[in-house]
C-alpha cells in the first residue's frame, strides 16, 4: 500500500462530485423519458442510434458497441422494443450469421416525438447550468475520458460491412 497513489483532497472532492453526477443523471433522464414517452433512457439511446445510422439499421453487435451494452442486455431491450413495433430484427444481407436491428416507421416517430422533451431535459439538467466555456471544457474532458474508457472508439464507430 506504500505505492498507492491516493487522491489528494482536491482530486477526491472532484471525484466524489463527478461520481454523484454519474449516479443522479441516469435516474433523472429515465424519469423524464419514462414519464413522457414510456421509454427508459437506454431504450431512447437504442432508438436514437438506429435513427442516426445509415438506412436506420445496425448489426446487433455494432448497436451493442454504440450503446455500451452487453449482447444479452441489448437482446432483451430489442425484444421489448420489437414487441412494441419500434424496431425489427432482420438477417444481415452481407453476413448471414449476423442480425440487423432496423428502426420501423413507428420507432422513428417515437424518437421524433421523444426528442424535444429529452433535449429540453438535457438542457435543463446539464447544458443550461454551464457557461459556453464550461461546455467546451466538458467536451474536452469527455474526449479525454473516452480515449481511456473506449480506446477503440466503439461507441462512435461507423459500421463497416
Amino acid at each position: 500500500m506504500e505505492n498507492e497513489r491516493w487522491l489528494n483532497s482536491e482530486e477526491r472532492e472532484a471525484w466524489v462530485k463527478f461520481a454523484a453526477v454519474l449516479e443522479l443523471l441516469p435516474a433523472s433522464l429515465d424519469a423524464q423519458l419514462t414519464g413522457d414517452q414510456e421509454l427508459t433512457h437506454f431504450d431512447y439511446w437504442v432508438l436514437a442510434m438506429l435513427s442516426e445510422a445509415e438506412g436506420h439499421k445496425l448489426r446487433l453487435t455494432s448497436l451493442a458497441a454504440r450503446t455500451n451494452a452487453t449482447l444479452p442486455r441489448l437482446s432483451r431491450v430489442v425484444s421489448r422494443l420489437e414487441r412494441q413495433g419500434l424496431l425489427e430484427r432482420k438477417p444481415c444481407p452481407e453476413d448471414g450469421r449476423a442480425t440487423n436491428a432496423v428502426l420501423t416507421d413507428a420507432g422513428r416517430a417515437k424518437v421524433v416525438d421523444a426528442a424535444p422533451g429529452h433535449v429540453a431535459h438535457v438542457r435543463a439538467a446539464v447544458v443550461d447550468a454551464l457557461s459556453r466555456e464550461q461546455i467546451r471544457q466538458l467536451s474536452a474532458i469527455s474526449t479525454q475520458l473516452l480515449a481511456r474508457l473506449d480506446p477503440q472508439g466503439k461507441m462512435f464507430a461507423s459500421e463497416s460491412p
